[in-house]
């Protein structure tokens, strides 16, 4: 299944909009998601991952537009990161707003990637929010590089597994991560 369908889309906004968790293809690995406002979808992630909620997840976001909306201020470097990255691109920015609580770090601080891939893109979009996304996997175990390396504990905890990329074997894998300082100064997390 080369391209998704209008329907894959439609039931995974169906269950975005029930506060359900999903399993769903990322532009980077599957990951599980959820509204970014849902507090109880959130918590609902954190026990599916075995995962403490001091370790935030991040948020993805359909264009960069939208970032001032959940970043109170948005450090000039950071446009030119999003605009120079050829690979997907992880910014921990400080000082999150309008984003449930139990997904904001002990600093104040949020990961957001903006997506470029044309599902995670389309489903965004239509869903007008941000989506939650984290590693489809029991937290400590490697993240799976396609569907089919998924733990059945993970597809049985989910709400919603989208079809889109189910037989897609080719290995992926996770962004780059960069924290942003309020001065503009940025360390990198993870290559």
């Amino acid at each position: 299944m080369s391209m998704y369908s209008r329907k894959d889309i439609d039931d995974t906004l169906d269950a975005l909009n029930k506060g359900r968790v999903i399993l769903y293809p990322t532009d980077t690995i599957w990951g599980l998601g959820c509204d970014a406002g849902n507090h109880k979808a959130i918590e609902r992630i954190y026990k599916i991952k075995q995962r403490s909620d001091s370790k935030s997840m991040l948020v993805l976001l359909d264009n960069e537009n939208m970032l001032r909306q959940y970043v109170k201020e948005v450090p000039d470097i950071a446009w030119e990161l999003i605009e120079v990255s050829d690979k997907p691109l992880t910014i921990i920015y400080p000082g999150a707003k309008n984003i449930a609580r139990n997904l904001v770090a002990e600093d104040g601080s949020i990961g957001i990637r903006i997506v470029k891939d044309a599902f995670c893109s389309e489903l965004i979009r239509r869903f007008r929010k941000p989506l939650v996304s984290t590693s489809a996997n029991i937290s400590g175990s490697p993240p799976p590089a396609n569907f089919d390396m998924i733990e059945d504990e993970i597809k049985e905890a989910a709400d919603h597994i989208v079809l889109y990329r189910q037989d897609d074997l080719q290995p992926s894998s996770a962004s780059s991560i960069i924290k942003l300082a309020p001065n503009g100064e940025f360390t990198i997390v993870r290559k």
